[in-house]
């Protein structure tokens, strides 16, 4: 039986994840839902390997994870291919899609703390890493200042309360369906975060811990990383932003 009613698929984009991979889809499937511990808490579980080169599709295939391909190399991209194969996995399209890191920087047992929210209505619910439950080292300072600047800058121009532009997130599968996703690269939480807004869909955060990842960050690990993701996200605050305004500006003047 659905946890709430709610068919539960997780999505994971995995970049040269052989280290952690196993850890932490084992770790997913393990979970249990809460209405009835005989019942695993996820229907199904999705690793999408993009184009890695150290055994990671392997072993998550291993560890039980139905395993795809996307040699494009992007977060979207990955996350964009996980999409396409949710009806392919399961016998129903799921209620529920989950995205979550391959490298072991959350807690598994936090993701009923989503789906909890989810069931009270929510439409997109994000893992908020809070500060103080953050292990050592798990975000660099220059990672941190990225993240709160990006989702300072988000809450400022559309208010909302956007404190974290964190990857660990659920959104209903309507909602999901209805954003039309299209970033290809780092600018995709934040195009979800936006369009979410943008739709009028309900929104909430819901504080999550930080565990150091297991591995080396393909992202804040690299200058060339960095860079590329903060050029990924702000290009896409802005782009949405840039759209939301010409649309309002069309509106008044169509008004006056």
């Amino acid at each position: 039986m659905p946890y709430h009613h709610h068919r539960v698929a997780v999505i994971i984009p995995a970049f040269n994840e052989a280290l952690s991979i196993k850890l932490v889809v084992t770790e997913l499937l393990s979970l249990k839902s809460p209405q009835n511990s005989d019942n695993p808490l996820i229907d199904d579980l999705i690793v999408v390997n993009n184009g890695s080169t150290d055994g990671t599709a392997e072993i998550a295939k291993r560890a039980g994870a139905n395993v795809f391909s996307e040699f494009r190399q992007g977060y979207g991209y990955a996350c964009l291919r996980g999409i396409e194969q949710l009806e392919r996995v399961g016998c129903q399209a799921p209620n529920v899609v989950v995205f979550v890191d391959g490298d072991h920087s959350v807690d598994a047992k936090q993701l009923v703390t989503l789906l909890q929210a989810i069931g009270e209505g929510n439409d997109l619910v994000v893992g908020s890493r809070a500060r103080h439950l953050q292990q050592a080292q798990s975000i660099g300072p220059h990672q941190q200042f990225g993240n709160d600047l990006a989702s300072s800058l988000i809450a400022s121009l559309w208010n909302q309360p956007i404190t974290d532009l964190g990857p660990f997130r659920a959104i209903r599968y309507a909602a999901l369906q209805q954003l039309n996703m299209q970033d290809q690269g780092f600018g995709w939480t934040a195009e979800m975060q936006i369009k979410a807004i943008q739709a009028g869909l309900s929104y909430k955060e819901v504080p999550v811990s930080s565990l150091r990842r297991i591995g080396a960050s393909k992202i804040s690990g690299t200058v060339r990383g960095t860079i590329g993701a903060a050029i990924g996200i702000f290009s896409m605050v802005f782009k949405l932003y840039w759209s939301d305004a010409k649309f309002f500006a069309s509106l008044k003047s169509i008004l006056e």
